[in-house]
């Protein structure tokens, strides 16, 4: 949703009831994943995409209804048929599209979303997305309550669903994921008559690029397209320059390693080693081998790249921490300009993320999206 936030604040703000339209469940190669939002307004403008275009259409039709009546619905969408008309995904997938009605009147927390969102605080929005109609409180679909690390606001429904959403929205949020979860009436886990979706707004992961060069430059503008956190570190005082590195949110100047012994890193962190020199990459990848990080890869060429691995064989490092290492950084697609390095590095970071092979789609087979 954070690629509609700043619409969506705008038609909240003025009082106007909305629709936002969320995917909440998917199957099979489905164009977008859980999480992606398309919002209408009630003069009919449109943001935003949940399916690349395929079912658009007739989401703007549920989206008007639930404008409308003031009702959520939970719409599913499969394969479509012959008919060149039918409403449909082509690419043989299946997609969950919950709607719902929003302005201030229903959802007065929203603001404090939108605030923890924007200061990049982690929160989460948990919304019954499908109630049994056979249990008490059968009309609560659409309910919502949102979940911080230390405190929560609103209500699904009853005390104990409440309790059992917060801790796992929490788990959740900690590990920036985004999905669907069911229970029963009083939060009973392995039951499915509430249907519960947390849309986790994890502050975004972080991108450390080491090194103030011209692949740094590109590298730092591809990470910021990707959603990361970029920094962008060099000793060299003349180098790490914000001019130089205008999209970069932070430039720091500081020895490589105390820069990043002092930072944080987690499991969603991608370190990027550019610098290839000795005096800078030992002491640096010695360190970042041994953090929780993702991702750390470093540039070079195959001789520096064998060169590199001795030296830190040398001053103790593992078999196991050089396995962790991605050198030469990237996927072999015959990058040679810092823009095409950057897409390599891109490509590789993705394929972490998503299990792809790296192989081009023409020679493969089976689900495009894993």
């Amino acid at each position: 949703m954070r690629d509609v936030l700043d619409q969506v604040v705008s038609w909240y703000l003025t009082g106007d009831t909305f629709a936002l339209a969320t995917v909440v469940k998917t199957s099979g190669s489905a164009p977008r994943q859980p999480g992606a939002t398309m919002a209408v307004s009630g003069d009919g403008e449109v943001v935003g995409s949940v399916s690349g275009g395929c079912v658009e259409g007739a989401i703007y039709e549920s989206a008007q209804q639930a404008i409308k009546t003031g009702q959520p619905m939970l719409d599913t969408y499969g394969i479509s048929d012959n008919d060149a008309f039918a409403t449909g995904l082509t690419c043989g997938g299946e997609i969950q599209v919950f709607v719902q009605p929003m302005s201030r009147q229903s959802f007065p927390a929203f603001t404090e979303v939108v605030a923890s969102v924007r200061a990049h605080h982690p929160v989460a929005l948990a919304t019954a997305i499908a109630v049994a109609p056979a249990i008490v409180g059968a009309d609560s679909a659409g309910a919502q309550r949102v979940i911080w690390p230390d405190r929560a606001l609103g209500s699904l429904g009853s005390s104990g669903l409440d309790r059992a959403v917060d801790s796992d929205a929490r788990g959740l949020l900690a590990q920036g994921v985004t999905g669907q979860c069911t229970y029963g009436q009083q939060g009973e886990r392995r039951r499915d008559e509430v249907a519960v979706f947390v849309r986790s707004f994890a502050p975004p992961p972080r991108m450390l690029v080491f090194g103030a060069i011209d692949f740094a430059a590109a590298v730092s503008r591809v990470g910021k397209f990707l959603g990361y956190h970029v920094t962008v570190c060099d000793a060299r005082g003349i180098f790490a320059t914000r001019q130089r590195f205008p999209d970069a949110d932070e430039v720091i100047v500081n020895w490589p390693h105390r820069y990043l012994a002092e930072t944080v890193v987690d499991s969603r962190t991608a370190i990027c080693v550019l610098t290839h020199d000795p005096k800078f990459d030992i002491p640096l990848l010695t360190a970042a081998l041994r953090t929780p990080a993702g991702y750390v890869g470093a540039l070079g060429s195959r001789r520096t790249h064998d060169d590199r691995i001795r030296r830190l064989r040398e001053i103790g490092v593992t078999e196991e921490e050089l396995q962790r290492l991605h050198s030469p950084i990237g996927l072999d697609i015959g990058a040679r300009t810092p823009e095409e390095t950057a897409i390599s590095i891109a490509a590789e970071l993705t394929q972490m993320r998503w299990g792809g092979t790296g192989r081009p789609l023409s020679v493969t087979a089976g689900p495009i999206h894993h």
